[in-house]
């Protein structure tokens, strides 16, 4: 049986070479921002997990799906403008860079409000 580690490798090396880029900088990234996350697929996409669902992220056809709950694409509404979001998710173009400091931001609030959380 895979670990979960391995399982998002997996998921990541079954993309084209450049979404794989721009995941495998996404993985990294949320590792940095929430090094106490543990890793796993949940919903068919890699998934954080740090007293409850952290951030989901998943490859598309055409853009990088992050998916942070709703509540920091409210608190970051404006700076995610230029960005398709719906309730519970934002759409990074493929074309473009992924806006890293804005996503560490996100994550990182997504950390505070689940260390608020028991854990469970």
């Amino acid at each position: 049986m895979e670990s979960r580690s391995e399982e998002i490798d997996s998921y990541i090396l079954g993309q084209p070479p450049e979404v794989r880029r721009k995941l495998t900088t996404l993985r990294q990234l949320i590792r940095r921002a929430a090094p106490e996350a543990k890793e796993k697929i949940s919903y068919g996409m890699p998934t954080f997990w740090l007293n409850g669902n952290l951030v989901h992220f998943a490859a598309r056809a055409r853009h990088i799906g992050l998916y942070p709950t709703s509540s920091p694409i409210t608190k970051f509404k404006r700076e995610l403008a230029r960005y398709v979001t719906s309730k519970g998710a934002i759409q990074f173009p493929l074309e473009e860079p992924l806006p890293l400091e804005l996503i560490r931001k996100i994550v990182r609030f997504r950390v505070e409000q689940n260390r608020g959380k028991s854990a469970s």
